[in-house]
Order: C-alpha cells, then structure tokens, then sequence
C-alpha cells in the first residue's frame, strides 16, 4: 500500500472522527505531507512501519532549519497524531514521534485593543442603512460581544442565533458546542442585520441557511470576514493591524480586567485547557504595570 493511502486515510479520520476545522485540516495534511516526502526521498522503496526516532529527528534537523520553534512544535505534534493513528491501525508497533522533545516556543502576548479603540472602532461602521453597512457592523460586534474565533463566526447558521434571548449557539474546536452572548449593541446590529439580510434574499428569491452573506446571497468566507474586519480597523483609524483574533482577545482582556473569574472566561472562550485561558491574566498584570508606572510620581522601570 502507498504511504499516500495513509495520509488520505488519517485525513478522513480527523474530519469524521475529530471533527476538526478544514483550516486545521490543512495543516496536518501539509505537515505530515512534507514528512512522507522526506521519507519516499531518504528511504526509498522502505514500508511506513521502518521509521523510527532518528528518522523523525533528522526530518526535523533538516527540513524545518531556520524556521521558528513553534513551527516545528506542530509539525511534531502532528506527526505524533499521524503515527499514532498508524499504531492504532496495526501498522506500527511503537510512535517514533512520541520521544521527540517539544521545543518550549516562546509565547507572546497577544494584541488586543483598549476599550477606547474598540468604542472608536465600533463607532466608525454601520452609519448608513446599506446592506454591506449593517451587516459589517453585525459582524464587528458580534467579535467582541461573544469572543467568536474567526472560523466559528463564519460558520453561524441563522438558526444559532437567539437574538430575544440574546445568545448565539456555537460550535467550536473539536465540534464542541458553547453559548456566545450579545450585549445591547450587538443585538441592535444583528436585529438591524437580519432585516435587510432577509430583504435581500426575497428580492433574489433565495434561501440559506448561513448567517453573514455576500452581496450574491452565498455564505462569507473566512478571508472574507477577515477583510472585512482589516478594511474597518484601516478606515477606523487603530493604530496597527487589527485581526478577528485581536477582538477576541480584546473580549477576553475586557472581561478579566471587569473582574470575570477564570473558570467562567475559559468556558466563555471555548478553551478545553484552562492553562490556555491563564495568558489574559499575564495581559491584565501587564496593563496593571504600565498604569502604574505612568501614573506613581515614585514608579521608575
């Protein structure tokens, strides 16, 4: 049998098994992809189930030279759920992957807006009645009233969204599903949003089931939420690139600095690791250490 088979095989596995994102998809595919070729290079005509340590470490010594540390963190971790696969299907006796060191990536912060920006930025869309208008400003609420991922948000059907009860369904990473909430400004902009969403499916007599649409009635793709969300925080005047990402940090940074609990902001969030959640409070002593240092007449760094 072809390694590819593999590949393929492990592929529907996490789509149908895991359920995880194609973006996520992707990603194993490529990694695992470049592994394969590796092999078919430097073990020519060699089954699968020959590969060991060594391999896996020379794999990574010389195709991932001079890429970052959290690169080659993933690449690892995915082929560790590759061959683990592989183990589980008889193919392998032992992970080869599993005595791999994890390189410890350094983690920066992440970018997040000050409630100011956010207020300013939110202040700049929706100024008129137009369907682009509405629907931008929809989106760019919703992002910060729920702490939506990118994906998740461009995934939302009309039907996960309660906009009485003022909650929005989510599904997140790993199919799991969570309660997004809509505070009063969110629900006006997806209230004023479904109005003419509707009012342009009428007129082009058609019908979806997905939430943000096209000007054609088709589903938003994720690149193009994300232009949506660069083309705003351009116009808007904020300092710097401003990605979906940083609106949900920027909901989560909020949060924690209002005196949300941990536990609540990581069911919130969708995080399965609480470990994942604890960044915002290294954000909240960041932003406590630069008040102070601005504001003490004794501080000095």
């Amino acid at each position: 049998m072809s390694i590819w088979v593999f590949l393929e095989e492990f592929l529907e596995y996490l789509r149908a098994e895991r359920h995880l994102s194609e973006h996520t998809l992707r990603n194993y595919a490529k990694d695992v992809s470049q592994f394969l070729g590796f092999w078919e290079e430097n073990q020519p005509g060699q089954a699968l189930h020959m590969a060991g340590y060594r391999h896996i470490r020379a794999f990574l010594a010389g195709s991932l030279k001079g890429r970052s540390k959290s690169t080659m963190a993933r690449k690892l971790s995915a082929l560790r759920t590759f061959f683990k696969y592989l183990q589980r299907r008889g193919v392998l006796e032992q992970n080869p992957a599993r005595l791999a060191p994890t390189p410890k990536a350094d983690k920066p912060l992440p970018h997040f807006l000050t409630v100011d920006e956010v207020f300013h930025l939110l202040s700049q869309v929706g100024g008129d009645t137009t369907f682009r208008s509405r629907r931008d400003r929809a989106i760019l609420e919703l992002f910060y009233s729920g702490g939506l991922r990118l994906s998740e948000l461009a995934g939302l059907n009309l039907k996960n969204v309660d906009v009485d009860q003022g909650t929005v369904r989510v599904w997140g990473k790993g199919a799991k599903e969570r309660l997004a909430f809509l505070g009063k400004p969110a629900k006006a902009a997806v209230q004023a949003y479904l109005v003419v969403r509707e009012e342009m499916l009428r007129h082009k007599a058609l019908a979806t089931e997905a939430l943000f649409l096209n000007r054609r009635g088709g589903r938003l793709t994720v690149r193009s939420v994300a232009r949506c969300v660069d083309r705003h925080t351009l116009t808007g005047g904020v300092a710097g690139k401003v990605s979906p990402h940083a609106l949900r940090h920027s909901f989560a940074t909020h949060l924690l600095a209002g005196g949300c609990d941990l536990r609540s902001l990581q069911e919130m969030l969708g995080h399965a690791d609480l470990a994942t959640t604890q960044v915002y409070t290294h954000l909240s002593a960041e932003r406590l250490k630069d008040v102070y240092f601005s504001a003490h007449p004794r501080a000095s760094r």
